[in-house]
């Protein structure tokens, strides 16, 4: 998952997890919000129960021409009277009145009423669970209870508060032995909620929309900031540090932010490494340089017999023709002795320019088995007790670092003659190729390489022989030159001793230079 993806989740996740608080806070708002004005509407319908229970009461009740549906009330004494016009008149209490102001207010749907007591004259009268409760909670000093109870689905809010004796209520309440001031029961009010609660419901759904849609505006606008300001420069920055060191950093004038510091930061580091690789070269070919010096050094011995023995020879023949300057054909014979040690040593001297040419990487076509025979012939000059053994079998010119090569085959064979010095032995060297790569394979029969020394052999200064010997980096140095030819070099200990080395180096598809 890439960074921006996991910010964007992240940023979604606080905004959600801030919205889901909010919301939940939100709810619990209105509904309390609810139901605090659905109570301020039941106390101030409570009150103005209570006072019309109380205009009732003070005027001892009130009396209704008696007709269908108005009947006397059997609680009552005197619920019947009748008047000079023989009319006959029933009485309403107030509790009788506040029944049937509810019964009307239940046709309106509007909020309901009843008293109540835990002793009721009327049975009809007895409380329900809340209005027991209730009026217990009375009893034990509290002033009024509030519920929302849900019903067959249906909200609603319930209301009670105490009702206290006095006087008037003495008058029907008189056989209960109560006293003034006692809590003789209690009036609940009782307001529906179905309608708040629809429209909590509905703001609830409203807010989940806004919260969605704020949720997606933030997350795609923090999205493409982030694209634009972050993601795509990275990408940007990242596309550049792969292309190095093939493609040099562009000096690109970058903002003052973070990663405009970090693109800075990250071109000066270029500036230094392209410096300490131009460093790094030049030692590195300055030490390729230490090492062929080393190896005309030590071939200088075996070489100055090569050039002295034909000079020696080429003097004899000029003394010879210089007492018979008057026999034509001895003087012709002479001569063509004279013409062969002189390319004899033209053909030494040409290997040893070969050698001190200063072109490690130098990428062109030329004969791979000719450089192995040259070098394998010069490395075993004045070792007559050297046998030399080739199996070259790439017969074709090829693209490929001759001149690498070349220095690489130099330092094995001289390795090799170094190592059997002057005891009986065979260097075998084979070429071959396979599958668009170079095969080369040269093996000795001197004491071989200790198994110990054979994860080491490669590094540079590292060397086994005595001091003023070697320095050390001619192993280095070939191991470097075949890698910088994307090749490899191995090394190890033939089955009946001896070293053996194998290279293998890739064909290059494009030259530097000339044919050679």
């Amino acid at each position: 998952m890439q960074l921006k993806t996991k910010f964007i989740l992240l940023i979604s996740l606080v905004i959600g997890i801030s919205y889901g608080i909010t919301f939940y806070r939100t709810s619990s708002f209105q509904e309390n919000l609810v139901v605090q004005q659905a109570t301020r509407q039941a106390k101030m319908l409570f009150n103005q129960i209570r006072l019309t229970r109380q205009w009732v009461s003070d005027h001892n009740g009130l009396f209704f021409v008696k007709t269908s549906g108005v009947e006397s009330n059997p609680f009552l004494e005197d619920g019947e009277i009748k008047d000079d016009q023989g009319h006959w008149l029933v009485k309403r209490n107030p509790a009788m009145v506040t029944r049937e102001l509810s019964l009307y207010a239940a046709k309106e749907g509007m909020g309901q009423f009843n008293v109540t007591s835990l002793q009721p004259m009327n049975p009809e009268n007895a409380p329900d669970d809340f209005e027991r409760r209730s009026l217990l909670k009375f009893s034990e000093g509290i002033n009024e209870t509030v519920e929302i109870e849900q019903v067959e689905g249906n909200y609603r809010l319930r209301y009670m508060a105490p009702l206290k004796v006095d006087s008037q209520c003495l008058v029907c309440h008189n056989r209960q032995n109560y006293m003034i001031g006692d809590i003789r029961g209690g009036m609940n009010v009782t307001v529906p909620m179905n309608w708040a609660y629809a429209e909590i419901r509905a703001n609830n759904r409203m807010l989940l929309w806004i919260a969605l849609a704020t949720i997606l505006t933030v997350s795609l606008s923090i999205y493409l900031l982030f694209n634009s300001l972050v993601a795509r420069r990275l990408m940007a920055l990242a596309g550049v540090m792969d292309r190095y060191p093939q493609q040099s950093f562009p000096a690109v004038a970058e903002p003052n932010d973070e990663i405009g510091v970090l693109s800075q930061h990250f071109h000066k580091l270029c500036s230094r490494l392209e410096t300490s690789q131009k460093e790094l070269d030049a030692s590195r070919e300055q030490l390729f340089q230490n090492e062929k010096q080393a190896a005309l050094g030590r071939l200088v011995a075996g070489i100055s017999h090569e050039i002295n023995n034909p000079l020696g020879g080429m003097q004899n023949c000029i003394q010879i023709m210089q007492r018979h300057m008057d026999q034509p054909e001895l003087q012709n014979r002479y001569i063509k002795m004279l013409g062969q040690g002189v390319e004899k040593i033209k053909g030494t001297v040409q290997q040893l320019l070969n050698i001190g040419r200063k072109e490690p990487l130098e990428i062109r076509k030329g004969d791979v088995d000719q450089v192995i025979r040259d070098c394998l012939e010069l490395s075993c000059v004045g070792h007559k007790n050297i046998q030399k053994k080739m199996d070259l079998g790439i017969n074709q010119p090829v693209m490929t670092g001759i001149e690498s090569l070349r220095q690489v085959m130099m330092n094995l064979a001289g390795n090799a003659v170094q190592a059997m010095g002057q005891h009986e032995g065979k260097i075998t060297v084979s070429s071959w190729l396979d599958a668009g790569d170079i095969f080369i394979e040269l093996s000795d029969t001197g004491p071989g390489i200790n198994p110990e020394h054979l994860d080491h052999i490669f590094e540079p200064f590292f060397t086994t022989k005595e001091v003023g010997e070697g320095t050390g980096l001619g192993l280095s140095v070939s191991a470097s030159l075949i890698h910088r030819l994307s090749g490899t070099i191995t090394a190890k200990n033939g089955p009946e001793g001896g070293a053996c080395f194998t290279l293998q180096v890739p064909l290059s598809q494009n030259s530097t230079s000339g044919e050679d």
